[in-house]
Formats: structure tokens, sequence, C-alpha cells
């Protein structure tokens, strides 16, 4: 854990630090990137986890449209680029050492390439998989013949 985060540990509430000096703490992995959680702003609907690096999260928080990067395309992804469905920033927060972030959007649409709603549809339970919802728009429809990844 960085000095930054131990020190926040002990922060009182409503107590501010730069931007700057808490993107620089950030716990990025070997490969520049942290986790990210989209989680619907109203209802606390998890819709996805993706990765950004530190230009995908500072663009993120510039423009208010989520940005994250595609480890498959290796750029950077704005959702929605490709299949319109996009999410617009409400909140970002980082966990208390600095190495995953939960950001509150707004979600337009399906939030998975599989055009459902959330990206976490395959329920484990007991001895079975089980698929708990339904597509809200065929994929094909999203991104043309072939869905991304």
């Amino acid at each position: 854990m960085t000095d930054t985060f131990k020190a926040l540990e002990g922060a009182e509430r409503d107590s501010r630090r730069p931007l700057s000096e808490v993107l620089d703490a950030i716990r990025f992995n070997a490969e520049g990137l942290i986790p990210a959680i989209a989680q619907q702003h109203d209802s606390g609907e998890v819709l996805m986890m993706a990765w950004m690096n530190r230009e995908a999260l500072e663009e993120t928080l510039a423009t208010g449209r989520v940005c994250y990067w595609s480890r498959s395309r290796g750029k950077l992804w704005r959702k929605g680029e490709s299949s319109g469905q996009q999410q617009r920033l409400r909140g970002a927060a980082l966990d208390c050492d600095g190495d995953t972030l939960l950001l509150q959007v707004d979600q337009t649409g399906p939030a998975c390439h599989s055009g459902r709603r959330s990206c976490f549809y395959v329920a484990l339970e007991g001895d079975r998989a089980r698929i708990t919802s339904a597509p809200l728009i065929a994929p094909e429809a999203l991104y043309g013949a072939k869905a991304p990844r």
C-alpha cells in the first residue's frame, strides 16, 4: 500500500487531497491497468468489469464519458463507440488500497456485448450454471455480424 492510501485511512470525512497525488498513488498492475467495476448509479446493479489505464481514467474524469482500455485491441475503448450503448460517469471511487475502481454510471441500454443489460448473467448454482437474463438487443443489431469481446 502506498503512503498516500495509508494516510487516507485516517483522514477525516470530507477532507481533500489533490487529484494528481491520488492518481499517482494508484496501484496499477504490471501492464499499467486497474480493474474498473461499472455500477448503475440509481439502482446499484453491477453492469460490467473492464480495465483502465491512467489515460483512460483521466479521460473519463475529464469528459464524463466512460473510457476503458481494451486489452484485446490494445487501445482506448470509449464505451459505446461501436454499439451506441454509452456510459456517462456519475461518480468514481477507489477502494481502500488503490487497486480497484468503482464507477457509478448511467448506462444507455445493454452494457454487455451479448446484448444483455449486465455482463453478470451466468449464475452458478450448486452443480449447474443458469442464465438469468435474456438479451435486450441481439448482438448482431449492436455490432453487425460479429460482436466484439
